[in-house]
Formats: structure tokens, C-alpha cells, sequence
């Protein structure tokens, strides 16, 4: 993780300050004219001083390369705000922002660095210390809505959520006991939680033997584990769903072996059917990480 935002002020290098950004008190965004603050989506004084001190410090102040940036911190993050609150294209940025270039310069920046998720996780944080939780949660909520994609999402990462008749893609979201997120993932909406993955041919791994498919669905749960940082250690609780007529008997060896010596609590359930055509089971997981 990079370093927090520096707090101690500094000689200006250029004209007088309208705001204390790092590119202000260290750089030259002084040399460029200041802005109205007139639009919604621009940030309020106390939310501003709540974000500055857990933004990242940027490279050329820590002595990596690079020179001192010319534009407002502020004022760029600004017009990231307007544009994904007006769901406008960056060249129809207003032209009392920085030019459109340069901010989306910083915001690739940012994304190519990983500090916009990392700049989430510490404002998430933030949020848990006020409510009196620790910063980083030891327990994660999973759900999944489908939604419809237009036309021109391309058929690979499109599918069918059978259960939902939602053709297009589906959101995975993790999030924290008080609704804050985790993690994101968009998949084709004909995956669920933890199904037996389709093969290259578009058949569901496994075909009707339920001990293949519980072996591919215990694969997809130490994927989905290690991708949090967790493993079956830190499992708390797993729902199966299972199709009618399944005789799961075959399956709970395999997925003890997977256990490796886990014991969470199960809860199992018998359905007429699951969304993907096929499909004789499915797993969902709750993990605690300390």
C-alpha cells in the first residue's frame, strides 16, 4: 500500500493557494486559475477534509520520477465525480474543469496503480472505525443480481439466467456486515455462486454425474477464497442447493476431502431445479478473515 496523503504544509512554489491539495502546497496547480464549485456532484468542504488525508501520495513527491503535478487534486477528482454522475464521455467534460486529457490521465493513473480501490478500502475503513468496528471485516455477505446487456456485449460474456429469464450478465458482490463492498465481479449471467464452470464447448463440466460437477463447484469455492485472501480454514457457514433426485451421497467424500479438515456449518436444500440447465448443485459461502 502507498504512503498516506502528507499532512505538513510547505513553502508554495508558485502563487497563492485556493486550496491544500498536495498539488497545490507542493506542485504548480497554483499557476492554473481556481473554479466555481456549482455542480451536485462536486465534493462539500467537510467531505473534502474527511478525503484528503487517506488519498495516496503521488510519485513524484515520494522521489520516484516524474514532475509535480500542475493540476487540483480536488478539482480532478471533481470532475471524475461529474462525469460518472452525469454518465457523460470524458471529451464532454465542462471546460471549467482541467481538460479533459488530464483528468482522464489521473484517473488512468489511479487505475493502473490499483489506488482507486485501494483509496475505497481505506474510506471503507474509515466508515467501520466510526461505527465502532474494526477497520478490516471478519465476515463478508455474497449475493448476485442479473441484468440485461445490450446488443453489443459481446456473446462470449453474455449468458442466460434461467431462474431470473434474464439474458446478459450478472454482478457478483461481496460487501461487509454493515452493506459496505468488498469485492465486485461481473460474470455471464448463467454463472452462479459456485456452479461446475461450462466447458469450451458450452457443456456444463461433469455433464449428470454429480461427484465431476461437486469436484469442479469445490475448485470454483478455492478460486473464489483465494481471490478474498482466505481459505476453507476460514470458512463459517456454506447453503447447498441441490436438483431433486440428486443422491448426494457420492458428493460429500469429495467435498470433505476439499474441507481439508474444515467443518463450517452446512445448510442444504432440495429445489425443483437452478438457473443453469444442468446443474445439480450449488454452493454458496460465508468466510470470516482476520
Amino acid at each position: 500500500m502507498s504512503q498516506l496523503y502528507v499532512l505538513t504544509p510547505a513553502v508554495l512554489n508558485s502563487g497563492s493557494r485556493s486550496c491544500d491539495c498536495l498539488a497545490h502546497v507542493y506542485g504548480n496547480a497554483a499557476d492554473h486559475p481556481d473554479r466555481v464549485r456549482r455542480y451536485p456532484s462536486d465534493m462539500t468542504d467537510a467531505e473534502w477534509a474527511v478525503i484528503r488525508p487517506l488519498l495516496p501520495v503521488p510519485a513524484w513527491l515520494q522521489g520516484r520520477g516524474g514532475q509535480p503535478e500542475g493540476y487540483c487534486h480536488r478539482q480532478l477528482l471533481d470532475a471524475i465525480r461529474y462525469l460518472v454522475a452525469g454518465g457523460i464521455s470524458w471529451r464532454a467534460m465542462p471546460a471549467d474543469f482541467p481538460d479533459w486529457g488530464r483528468v482522464y490521465a489521473f484517473f488512468r493513473r489511479w487505475r493502473e496503480h490499483g489506488l482507486i480501490a485501494e483509496f475505497h478500502d481505506r474510506l471503507r475503513g474509515r466508515v467501520r472505525e466510526r461505527e465502532g468496528r474494526e477497520a478490516e471485516p471478519t465476515a463478508a455477505i455474497i449475493d448476485a443480481q442479473s441484468v440485461r446487456a445490450a446488443a453489443t456485449v459481446p456473446a462470449a460474456s453474455r449468458g442466460y439466467d434461467g431462474g431470473k429469464k434474464v439474458p446478459g450478465r450478472k454482478r457478483h458482490i461481496v460487501t461487509d456486515c454493515l452493506g459496505l463492498l468488498l469485492v465486485v465481479a461481473v460474470t455471464a449471467a448463467n454463472i452462479g455462486e459456485f456452479l461446475a464452470e461450462p466447458s469450451i464447448d458450452g457443456a456444463l463440466v461433469g455433464g449428470d454425474d454429480v461427484v465431476a460437477q461437486t469436484r469442479q463447484v469445490m475448485r470454483n469455492l478455492h478460486v473464489a477464497l483465494a481471490a478474498a485472501g482466505a481459505g476453507v480454514q476460514d470458512l463459517v457457514m456454506m447453503t447447498v442447493l441441490f436438483v431433486d433426485g440428486v443422491d448426494l451421497a457420492a458428493a460429500y467424500p469429495i467435498a470433505a476431502a476439499e474441507l481439508a479438515g474444515a467443518a463450517p456449518p452446512v445448510v442444504s436444500a432440495r429445489v425443483a431445479g437452478l438457473a443453469v440447465p444442468g446443474a445439480l448443485l450449488e454452493v454458496s459461502a460465508v468466510a470470516a478473515m482476520t
